[in-house]
């Protein structure tokens, strides 16, 4: 492994806690360290139970290679959720067209008919498409990743907090009752979407709260820290989650934490890359408060990062909508063209 791999860390969720259930203070300083050095990590040790990284890896190759008829029965221009299956070079980033298709899903809710109209994220909120015909098992083995990713998650953010000197609990009430996760099945083809050129996924930040990925094989991950001009590869450890923050936490801190911007660059044609992006995120009507930080931290904390083409907000709902609308303009205009036009994307 080479210097710049090496700088992207290796965490071990089975070393994250004593006995007593309180947190261990040498994983707490490689997280926090990670977190505000490099804005990444590597996860293992997890606690994905024997053979379920092989079953969602399984089942979301076999979704890709249904036929396409099958696979947009599911298109997500018929969801006004911004669910279902986005065909190749359909999902947008920094203006381009990404070269990957992919399935988003989340939780399994009743979508919204009547909500406030200075409040329109919540028509996010909806049912899940899913090949119940073609593909029966991919509902459940995709649902039960989740509620694994869920619980990683949420352990994550509580060490996120004790690392910030705060209770465990200090994120908690955001995330009560209905956390707004997403997730979605992604497939990268290189060489087929002309218009993406070498582009996998233009550079971004996410822009929730725990972002984490699980990648295969074939690489192709590259993040940039925070005051470097630096991309560094995030080479693949099998089964290994990778984990980010997003730009809810990038706000709160003022920028002690980092939602590091990265991209993807898409395989080389002929090879396929698969890969399980999950994003631990709060409820859609979530407005998180600055965090109070020790002076010792507060003194490193780096500012917002914001770009001006795209603010970082400390309204969840409006953050994700935002993202959504921007990523899927052709969803954007079939359902909301009131949104585009008023310029919320």
């Amino acid at each position: 492994m080479d210097a710049r791999s090496e700088s992207i860390p290796v965490l071990d969720l089975r070393e994250a806690r004593a006995d007593d259930g309180s947190f261990n203070a040498a994983f707490i300083r490689k997280l926090r360290d990670a977190a505000h050095e490099v804005g990444f990590f590597q996860l293992i040790g997890y606690g994905a139970a024997q053979g379920m990284v092989d079953d969602v890896f399984d089942v979301t190759r076999r979704f890709f290679e249904l036929p396409l008829d099958d696979r947009l029965k599911l298109d997500n221009r018929k969801s006004p959720h911004f669910r279902g299956y986005t065909r190749l070079g359909h999902e947008i980033t920094k203006g381009r067209p990404d070269a990957r298709e992919q399935l988003d899903f989340g939780p399994e809710r009743p979508a919204l008919s009547d909500y406030p109209a200075d409040q329109p994220y919540w028509l996010v909120q909806g049912p899940n498409l899913w090949p119940d015909e073609a593909l029966p098992e991919l509902r459940q083995v995709s649902m039960e990743w989740a509620r694994l990713m869920s619980d990683v998650g949420d352990e994550l953010l509580k060490a996120v907090s004790v690392a910030l000197e705060l209770p465990e609990d200090h994120f908690a009430e955001a995330f009560e009752g209905t956390p707004a996760w997403m997730a979605k099945l992604v497939h990268y083809v290189g060489g087929v979407v002309e218009e993406a050129g070498n582009q996998g996924v233009g550079a971004h930040a996410d822009y929730g709260f725990v972002t984490l990925l699980l990648q295969d094989h074939v690489g192709g991950l590259e993040v940039r820290p925070a005051e470097s001009d630096d991309w560094i590869p995030v080479e693949p450890i099998p089964g290994a989650l990778v984990v980010n923050l997003g730009e809810m936490l990038e706000v709160a801190t003022q920028g002690y934490l980092l939602a590091t911007i990265h991209r993807v660059q898409a395989p080389p044609p002929g090879i396929d890359r698969y890969t399980i992006p999950f994003f631990w995120s709060p409820r859609l009507d979530a407005v998180i408060d600055p965090v109070i930080l020790p002076p010792a931290l507060a003194e490193q904390a780096r500012g917002i990062s914001d770009d001006p083409d795209n603010p970082m907000l400390a309204s969840y709902g409006a953050n994700v909508l935002k993202g959504w609308l921007r990523a899927h303009p052709e969803v954007a205009r079939i359902h909301h063209p009131h949104l585009v036009e008023s310029g919320q994307e």
